[in-house]
């Protein structure tokens, strides 16, 4: 023994050039004779080992004011995780703290359940470090020898994957959101790339979309089109790599259902429009023919339904009805607005603005403004940072009731209603009181841009505390907006139509907006509301007014 460890310790090169090699993770000298003994296998057996190595994955630090959360998972046992992918995420009262992989591997063992409380530091998971994770670990082919053969191509079943069949699972929602409806994009036998979008989850503000982790084949859907359902939910199962690598075969067009056209109306006369009436036919000269009643037979059934069998024509213009089930944002909608109804005591009130100074502003430096900011100069950024001035004057327009007091609020938060085809959301401008054109335009921007993608968070929605609805975009000359609880006041803007006004006495025309305000008359006197609406209109008609503050 004490030879052989003088052995492992002392040999080189020179000594053993070929029939001794150095291991790669250490700087033994591993003799490569056919005698090995029981060392040198448990040596090799260790090393090789190194590839599986087990990690303990712990729950980090969370915010300072924050010592636990309940974490919800979106890998599970035998999933395959890359390095830096979310494998969890800590939820806790304020925000969402997400786990990633610290190195690609697979899920060897869960420590704690999906909702559980946990704190920072606490034991979560074990990560199989190399085992399965990123590329497939397999061993290294021999070397090619001279005589050796080219390899054919592998079968076409082969290069398709493995065909592991995975269960997908419905990912965890937004922290105040524990339900939604599911949607499908895909079907059964669809192939789908990864991380293409095969459904969404509709929820009471927005919508979820759930990707493909890999490409391959849905092989069955869990979770029909339009049940709720819960996170952690199995929704569907994917066949990974299967027809996935391939763009499915394309499927047999249905037949067209034939549809009856209906008979081409009457050209129209190509001659001249006759100007006398047409010629009254000539009465009889002969007795009229007359037959008494009772001779009259009246058909039965079959013969009254044999001309409608014989002219089997379709009716044309068939009246039909269509029963679609409301999505979950739609339904929140409708909830919110006669819940508003129900609780404030709405009342408008109206103006209307000059926009001759803001289209001369907008034309003169639009290009300038783009140029410098990379975003457009519209009309909502004169009107939100009008009403941000008009509530700093009126901060009970900024309030808000609770219970039995009320609530006044030192910052400016001004949701801008935007519409979508799911339906209207109200994304927050946040601290407008310090902001100026060029701020509001990009925070407008990129709010709209989340909107029309889908993209909107939940926070992106919480928390304003007065809105401005803009229905001119669609035409409109006149309306009364619903105030978005818990607010207590919208503003409505409309279209911008040419119209004859007195200006110093003459008759002019200009371009011209009516605007309006709904307010909570339980909070909100006349005075204010009449007094708020002033002011906005002073602002938007005379910048300098927000200068001099006047």
């Amino acid at each position: 023994k004490i030879q052989q460890l003088r052995h492992l310790t002392s040999c080189t090169s020179a000594k053993a050039p070929k029939r001794q090699q150095v291991h790669k993770h250490t700087s033994r000298c591993l003799p490569t004779a056919n005698n090995w003994n029981t060392h040198y296998l448990r040596h090799i057996s260790s090393t090789s080992a190194l590839r599986d190595e087990f990690r303990v994955i712990k729950c980090p630090q969370l915010a300072e004011s924050l010592s636990e959360g309940d974490i919800r998972w979106n890998k599970a046992v035998g999933d395959t995780v890359k390095e830096d992918e979310v494998i969890c995420e800590v939820e806790t009262d304020k925000t969402s703290v997400p786990i990633h992989a610290p190195a690609a591997g697979v899920v060897a063992e869960l420590l704690v359940e999906d909702g559980a409380t946990i704190q920072p530091g606490k034991d979560i998971m074990k990560l199989r470090v190399g085992g399965g994770g990123g590329e497939a670990a397999s061993a290294p082919p021999p070397p090619p020898s001279a005589s050796a053969a080219p390899a054919s191509p592998p079968p076409a079943a082969a290069a398709s994957g493995s065909g592991e069949v995975r269960t997908i699972k419905c990912p965890q929602l937004a922290e105040s959101l524990s339900e939604g409806d599911i949607r499908w994009s895909k079907g059964v036998g669809d192939t789908v790339a990864e991380d293409e979008v095969i459904c969404e989850v509709e929820t009471d503000k927005t919508s979820v979309p759930i990707h493909a982790p890999a490409g391959g084949v849905i092989i069955e859907i869990l979770a029909p089109d339009g049940t709720t359902v819960q996170p952690g939910k199995d929704i569907f199962r994917l066949q990974i790599g299967g027809a996935g690598g391939a763009p499915a075969a394309a499927r047999p067009a249905a037949a067209p259902t034939p549809v009856a056209t209906p008979p081409p109306p009457p050209a129209a006369s190509s001659g001249p429009i006759p100007t006398t009436p047409p010629p009254t036919p000539a009465m009889p000269s002969g007795p009229m023919a007359s037959i008494p009643v009772s001779s009259i037979q009246v058909p039965g059934p079959a013969a009254q339904a044999a001309p409608a069998a014989a002219g089997a024509a379709p009716l044309v213009g068939a009246r039909t009805e269509q029963r679609v089930k409301m999505n979950r944002m739609r339904q929140r909608i409708a909830q919110r607005l006669k819940d508003a109804q129900n609780t404030y005591a709405m009342l408008t009130t109206f103006n209307e603005v000059d926009m001759t100074s803001v289209i001369q502003m907008r034309n003169k430096y639009k290009d300038a403004f783009a140029k410098k900011h990379g975003v457009k100069l519209g009309f909502m950024s004169p009107f939100v940072k009008a009403a941000a001035f008009a509530l700093q004057d009126q901060p009970v327009v900024n309030a808000v009731i609770d219970e039995q007091e009320i609530v006044y609020r030192d910052y400016i938060d001004i949701s801008v209603a935007v519409s979508t085809p799911k339906g209207l959301v109200v994304p927050v401008v946040r601290n407008c009181e310090r902001m100026n054109y060029a701020d509001i335009e990009k925070a407008i921007f990129e709010l709209g841009e989340k909107a029309r993608t889908g993209s909107l968070a939940i926070e992106d929605m919480d928390g304003g505390t007065f809105t401005i609805s803009n229905g001119g975009v669609f035409g409109s000359m006149f309306g009364t907006p619903i105030i978005n609880p818990p607010q207590s006041a919208i503003l409505g803007m409309h279209a911008i139509f040419e119209r004859p006004v007195a200006i110093n006495g003459k008759i002019e025309i200009r371009p011209m907006m009516y605007i309006c305000l709904t307010y909570d008359h339980r909070l909100i006197d006349g005075r204010e509301a009449v007094t708020f609406l002033k002011k906005v209109k002073a602002a938007v008609e005379d910048p300098a007014v927000l200068m001099l503050d006047v």
